[in-house]
């Protein structure tokens, strides 16, 4: 069965993994006669066409065609979809200011990543989006926004997101620290930047609805689609496999406290708030992995060698030390061009297979201990590997300091760019035209800060 264009736009991978709010993006503009088009929004120095809120409105209809009931009303879904675009819009406006930039030759890698993802062939995707009466041209302007909008958040996150070693070990020392992972869903009532009294009375009344609904029967997921303001709520609410330390500790220890299926009560955080459930949870494990001992002589061809004659060499120096017996380890001191192991006899060391990259990795793995591989060829130029042992070794603690890492890294990005956005959208100016498409609670249009 042909797969939905809509569902492969929501397999979209690119070079680098996109933020939940840069997936969920609308279908290619369509070919053939078309209405009287018209502006249904002003943002900044853009704006959004009629046409392009309905072909993203149709593609989240594609998206659920077989279960339509889990869709909010018509005019709830066109104000969600409305505002998705105006957040792009002003991601797009916000990374040009900056002079974030994206070649043909990055649009290109990220088709080809879509297209295998999808098992296709860049040709084959073409035709499908085409064959869904969709423009190829629209399509890869969309990927280009989701690669600009990565890089906007790339560069946001790495001005203003630092890690130090106290806060890994405050984490790991914390009575609070939970072990293991837990699969959620989510629904955010969000408040504006500088909410007032009014604002914060409409948010926790729209949550207490949303629970209500739950609470009379309506799915988890389709509750999400229908009131929740996150980027993933047309996704239902679904953030996936998480590990407990990666969770704000306020949401931790209401999770800590759940079974699988229950739902948590309205929780108030620094964006508004926010219903939990608990789909599934698992407990952690120890981390034993298998490493390897090895040592490698490396032959680079530069300017004084050429690449046959980098090959030469390196043949060489095998005969002479499979053949000849001469010390692997003087040889490697007087030859290799591996900064980093050269000095130490090319001994790299205990380290993980893949470690050193996959070329190595797929000879050490054809080695025995003590075994020489035949001189081989990487991008860094021509190896000697011997193996020189192996071990199952237990690195839960080294790799549970580097999930704290990870997990503070990402909790810090999460929250510094919602942040980021929601100073963007409240500072923007945001005029939309159309009196059914505006949200009942917010004035217009939203003046820039002076």
């Amino acid at each position: 069965m042909k797969q939905p264009l809509a569902l492969i736009l929501l397999a979209v991978a690119t070079a680098t993994a996109l933020p939940a709010y840069a997936q969920l993006l609308p279908q290619a503009a369509g070919q053939g006669n078309q209405p009287l088009d018209r502006i249904v929004a002003v943002v900044d120095e853009g704006v959004i066409l009629q046409s392009e809120l309905n072909e993203a409105v149709r593609s989240v209809q594609q998206q659920y065609a077989s279960n339509p009931g889990q869709l909010p009303p018509i005019d709830v879904l066109r104000r969600q979809v409305l505002d998705r675009l105006i957040l792009m819009k002003l991601q797009v406006q916000r990374a040009d200011d900056q002079g974030i930039r994206v070649s043909d030759a990055d649009v290109d890698q990220a088709v080809n990543a879509v297209a295998q993802q999808n098992h296709m062939t860049a040709e084959q995707l073409r035709a499908a989006v085409e064959a869904d009466g969709n423009s190829f041209a629209a399509f890869r302007h969309q990927l280009s926004d989701q690669i600009v909008a990565q890089r906007l958040h790339d560069s946001v996150v790495r001005d203003q997101v630092s890690i130090t070693d106290s806060e890994i070990n405050n984490m790991l020392a914390s009575p609070s620290y939970k072990a293991g992972e837990v699969h959620l869903a989510h629904i955010q009532v969000s408040l504006p930047a500088g909410a007032s009294a009014a604002d914060i009375k409409a948010a926790q009344d729209k949550a207490t609805q949303a629970i209500d609904a739950i609470k009379g029967g309506m799915d988890f997921h389709a509750a999400a689609i229908r009131y929740s303001d996150a980027q993933d709520a047309l996704e239902g609410g679904d953030l996936g496999w998480r590990r407990m330390d990666e969770i704000p500790p306020a949401f931790a220890d209401a999770v800590g406290t759940m079974k699988p299926g229950e739902v948590s009560p309205a929780l108030r955080g620094p964006t508004g708030f926010h219903i939990l459930k608990l789909e599934e949870q698992r407990a952690p494990s120890r981390q034993v992995v298998q490493e390897f001992h090895a040592r490698q002589i490396l032959i680079r061809p530069s300017e004084l060698l050429t690449p046959e004659q980098a090959r030469q060499k390196a043949e060489d120096i095998y005969n002479r030390i499979v053949n000849k017996h001469e010390d692997f380890a003087k040889l490697a001191k007087e030859n290799s061009k591996d900064d980093t192991t050269a000095n130490n006899g090319g001994d790299m060391g205990w380290f993980m297979q893949n470690d050193w990259g996959s070329t190595i990795a797929q000879h050490l793995g054809e080695l025995k201990d003590d075994q020489i591989a035949p001189p081989f060829q990487s991008e860094a130029g021509w190896h000697i590997l011997e193996r020189l042992g192996s071990r199952q070794s237990d690195r839960t603690d080294e790799l549970e300091r580097n999930q704290a890492r990870q997990a503070i890294g990402n909790r810090k990005a999460e929250q510094a760019y919602d942040d980021y956005l929601r100073d963007m959208r409240s500072g923007a100016y945001v005029n939309i035209l159309v009196p059914e498409l505006r949200d009942p609670n917010e004035q217009q249009p939203s003046q820039k800060s002076s």
